[in-house]
């Protein structure tokens, strides 16, 4: 019997509906009750939700100090603040961007999530040794979660010379999109900037994910200019602004132009509910056709002392930051931590339907919206048919 057949019993779904799952070489090969699960691994749900995996569309797993001593947070609060201090402490860690990378792996693993999404600092000092470690930590656990990787400049393109031909290695090397930097407010030039790294991407046929933390009018004239951009290079449906703080900060009025022009330009906006900054209008970019998607982004690293790598906690604090309370926007705030998710990444094959993945989870509480106000304890953790976490503790995949 392969490793990853599974019948699992006595699990409820977002419905309400008891259900049990068959699983066979990792797909979903039924849903309902009675099933014929002969032969195979029978796991009892004892009456949980089960749920499709999570999806953390931003962090930085190469940052990350998880699994090291507790280190004071060091940086002053402006952006380059952070990003000095992050270049003083990264050379002294006691272990590897791949060890660093694999513990916060586990522990996203742990709280159900299936697929991230994770920006790699790249530069003419660090080369291609970060990126190289998260691949390595990418390989070694590919088997419990799919991780896509984001060349990102996050010194500067122009700004920092060199910048663009170490991006361009990270492609070859492995990494599957590029990033980019507040062209404003780190490279002062909004052209050079979107010039070089939407050339290069049409270069190599891949994505972008640009981090935008500018605010206010400056913040909205980059916004513009990426959708400018993204539809001159013919690039709908593969290009996301993560953070995009402007959106909600500026006048009413001039966000929803912007809005509409992101959803006419297929832009994904990835927000992480952020501290000390504006939150984009999510619940209104949504229903204006506008795709949001989630992410924790710093995790326990010189930017964030916070986190533990939990999407629902993630959906929790965009919910409560977007003031919602009723059932259906909380349920919104998981869509933006699973399926907006998967859709960014491409993850065509996601979702409890029979002929999909099997990858999902199991909670112990009665419905999604309650999932994401508590987030318990995943009870059971399931990536292409392996149970990979129970009860809070990584088992791996094979």
């Amino acid at each position: 019997m392969p490793d990853n057949d599974l019948h699992l019993v006595n699990v409820r779904t977002a419905a309400g509906i008891k259900t049990e799952i068959l699983v066979r070489e990792g797909r979903i090969t039924a849903l309902g009750t009675a099933l014929d699960g002969g032969g195979m691994t029978q796991v009892d749900g004892n009456g949980d939700l089960v749920l499709p995996a999570l999806v953390d569309s931003h962090l930085h797993l190469d940052k990350s100090m998880v699994g090291l001593p507790w280190h004071p947070h060091a940086a002053g609060p402006d952006r380059q603040s952070r990003i000095n201090t992050e270049k003083t402490i990264r050379d002294g860690l006691p272990l590897s961007v791949a060890v660093r990378a694999g513990n916060l792996i586990e522990r996203l693993v742990v709280h159900g999530t299936g697929h991230c999404r994770t920006h790699v600092d790249v530069d003419p000092e660090l080369g291609l040794s970060s990126v190289e470690g998260v691949l390595e930590a990418r390989d070694h656990y590919k088997n419990a979660i799919t991780v896509q990787v984001i060349a990102f400049p996050q010194s500067g393109v122009l700004a920092c010379p060199g910048t663009l031909a170490v991006m361009e290695a990270a492609l070859s090397a492995g990494a599957d999109l590029l990033g980019g930097i507040d062209p404003a407010g780190i490279d002062g030039d909004v052209e050079g900037q979107l010039n070089a790294i939407f050339s290069l991407a049409e270069k190599y046929g891949v994505g972008i994910d640009i981090h935008l933390h500018d605010g206010g009018e400056p913040g909205a004239a980059e916004v513009a200019a990426i959708i400018e951009r993204t539809k001159a290079h013919g690039m709908q449906g593969r290009v996301a602004i993560s953070h995009g703080f402007c959106l909600g900060d500026i006048a009413e009025a001039a966000a929803d132009r912007l809005i509409d022009g992101m959803a006419e330009a297929g832009i994904t906006n990835v927000t992480h509910a952020p501290g000390g900054s504006s939150i984009p209008p999510v619940k209104k970019m949504h229903e204006r056709g506008v795709a949001v998607a989630a992410g924790n982004d710093g995790i326990r690293d010189s930017w964030c002392p916070y986190g533990d790598g939990d999407m629902l906690e993630r959906a929790m604090l965009i919910g409560w930051r977007s003031n919602f309370r009723t059932d259906p926007d909380l349920e919104l705030a998981y869509h933006f931590a699973s399926q907006a998710g998967a859709d960014l990444l491409g993850v065509s094959d996601y979702g409890l339907a029979v002929g999909n993945r099997a990858d999902f989870f199991t909670i112990p509480t009665e419905t999604t919206a309650e999932a994401v106000v508590r987030h318990p304890q995943r009870s059971l953790v399931v990536h292409g048919g392996q149970i990979v976490a129970r009860n809070g503790l990584y088992e791996g995949g094979t």
